[in-house]
Formats: C-alpha cells, structure tokens, sequence
C-alpha cells in the first residue's frame, strides 16, 4: 500500500481550495431579499426583539450563507477526501446512486457515502441512505459473484464511538480519514493547508458582504418599515404567510 505524500495532499488543497471562495462569493452575488424573506420565520425574529432594519437583515442573512457554507465546503472536504484515498488506494468517485467513493483493499470493497459531520440527516435521511448502500451492494454482487461489500458513512468531523451500526460502519473524523488513507494524522494534517491564501479571499467576500448588508438594509427599510422607521411586522408576515387569493368557478 503506497503512503500518502503530503505534498501532494497540500497542492491539491491549494490548487482547489479557490473554488470554495470562488463559490461564496457567487452565492451571495446571486442572493434576493425577498426570496431569503419569504423563508424565514418572522414570529421567530419578533420574540427576538430585533428592532432595526440592519440588524435584522444581518441576521437572516448570517443565517442563510451559514446553511450555504455548510453545504459548499462539505463537497470541497469531499473532494479532499476521494483525493486522498486515489492516492492510497486507488479509490475513486462512484456512479451508484448516493454512493460518493468506492475501494479495493485487503479484499474487501468498501462503499462510502461522505458527509461533513455526524449529524447530518434525520430518520428519513438515513433510512435513504441504508436503501443506497443496499441497492449498490446489490448492483455490485451480481457483477462480481462472492465479493465481500462494506458500507461506510463517512463524517468528515466528529466523533461517535460506536461505529458499527445496523448494515453499515459510521467512521467519524479521525476514525474516517485513517481509514481511507491509512494516515491516522491526516484529519491534522489537513487543517493547515485550507488557509491558503484565506485572509485576501475572505477580504473579497467581505467588501462584498458589506455591500449586500447596505442594500438589503435599504431595500428591506423601503419595504418593510412604516414611515416612522419601524419594522412593520404585519407586511413580513403577510409576505410569508399570506393565502393567495383563489377564484371558484
């Protein structure tokens, strides 16, 4: 089993971590206010007393490009992750239907499905995935008579010392990336290349962020403020709640 060359880890990080950024940026240049309101819980933002039109186009907005975030970087840490077990294993992206990497080693053929943190997905979620991973096993078996299948949820971050679940391993964190690597510093290793570059990146994301924040303050204050520079609650319920209006013939 050929190791992990850390430099090559290190440039694939750097050569690929500009298109997260790259991505953040586009999402909040694509971003509308009214669409982000109509999403939102507008009860939720009264019990917090927000009083002001930035602070409460800060919030909804913090909240969204965190959900966003989320998503974007876990499929960058996927990349990462598929990276890493090529180099060892020869592992590569698989084309089962939620199925993110698939890997010979010892005999054995695992199938992975990768996620950012431990606690991704509600029942109906997993039972979704535990359906992938037995469909895939299936498609495989009958292609290869005998061959052994492992399924594997891999969590990028996190732990959960009970690995064995009900049809497949749950490998969180450094459990995970030992595993498709063979390198039990790897989930450390990791860490310091993804600041490549970090401070003028997220300097662009901000000068642009501040502009979002002005416009949206002042597109929300024209909108949604009564001509005393009140928040007019009643408006941002109505734009989430109200019924459309239905004609019977």
């Amino acid at each position: 089993m050929p190791e992990l060359a850390l430099h090559d880890l290190t440039r694939y990080v750097e050569d690929n971590i500009g298109s997260f950024h790259q991505a953040r940026l586009a999402s909040l240049e694509r971003l509308n206010l009214q669409k982000i309101l109509k999403r939102k819980n507008p009860y939720l933002f009264r019990a917090k007393n927000i009083l002001t039109a930035q602070d409460f186009v800060k919030t909804i907005l913090d909240a969204h490009l965190s959900s966003q975030e989320e998503t974007m970087f876990g499929d960058f840490l996927e990349g990462i992750a598929i990276f890493a077990c090529a180099q060892v294993y020869g592992g590569s992206k698989s084309a089962a239907e939620g199925i993110d990497l698939e890997f010979d080693d010892d005999g054995v053929h695992y199938i992975v499905t990768i996620k950012s943190g431990p606690n991704w997905g509600n029942s109906g979620q997993i039972r979704e995935m535990k359906a992938n991973f037995l469909k895939a096993q299936r498609v495989l078996r009958t292609s290869r008579t005998n061959l052994h299948v492992i399924a594997v949820n891999g969590c990028c971050y996190g732990k959960d010392d009970r690995p064995e679940k009900e049809g497949y391993l749950k490998l969180c964190g450094q459990r995970f990336w030992t595993f498709l690597s063979g390198n039990e510093h790897l989930y450390t290793d990791i860490i310091e290349p993804l600041g490549h570059r970090a401070r003028e990146r997220n300097e662009a994301f901000m000068e642009a962020y501040a502009g979002i924040i002005n416009r949206f303050t002042q597109e929300f204050a024209s909108e949604f403020c009564d001509q005393d520079g009140r928040i007019a609650w009643e408006r941002l319920v109505e734009l989430t709640s109200r019924m459309h209006q239905v004609e019977l013939g």
